[in-house]
């Protein structure tokens, strides 16, 4: 009876490790798919509460995402037809047609996750800012969990953002 637990402690400690060896391979390939940079293709928010999506910065959105190999994030966005600012009205519009941020991030359960150091919205500033992702083809696809949008106030949306790996 001893000798079956032994093996069975020794069969569960292999069947462990091999699935920690296998899981690395995964996490890197995905940090490797990654890192880069990424064009803008669109930016939907989703209301949580009817499900309606709506591509709130245009048809047409400009943006870039840099993540590095040594885990550092960029994002900014910007929604088309924006004008150069020449009131402070103008200047209070550019800041509600926009998200910026920066940080460092880290790949962990299906998620990107962000520690913000610097962000057009001082509220996300020494936040995690977390985005399920997946890949579909050259394309990166970020959503964020439901959230309070500091430019929609009182809508609880999600952020559906869709990258395209630039050449």
């Amino acid at each position: 009876m001893k000798k079956n637990y032994k093996v069975m402690a020794v069969l569960i400690g292999l069947v462990s490790a091999l699935a920690v060896l296998l899981d690395k391979p995964v996490l890197a390939d995905d940090k490797d798919k990654v890192v880069g940079v990424w064009k803008l293709v669109s930016v939907v928010y989703e209301d949580t509460q009817t499900k309606e999506r709506t591509p709130v910065l245009g048809q047409h959105p400009k943006g870039c995402q840099i993540a590095t190999p040594e885990g550092r994030w960029l994002a900014l966005v910007t929604a088309e037809g924006r004008k150069i600012p020449q009131t402070d009205a103008d200047r209070s519009n550019a800041l509600r047609t926009m998200i910026a941020y920066t940080g460092k991030y880290r790949l962990e359960g299906g998620k990107i996750i962000t520690k913000v150091e610097a962000a057009w919205n001082e509220a996300w500033v020494g936040t995690e800012q977390e985005r399920f992702y997946r890949f579909e083809g050259d394309r990166l696809l970020l959503e964020s969990p439901p959230q309070p949008h500091p430019n929609l106030l009182g809508k609880v949306v999600r952020i559906i953002v869709i990258w395209e790996r630039e050449n």
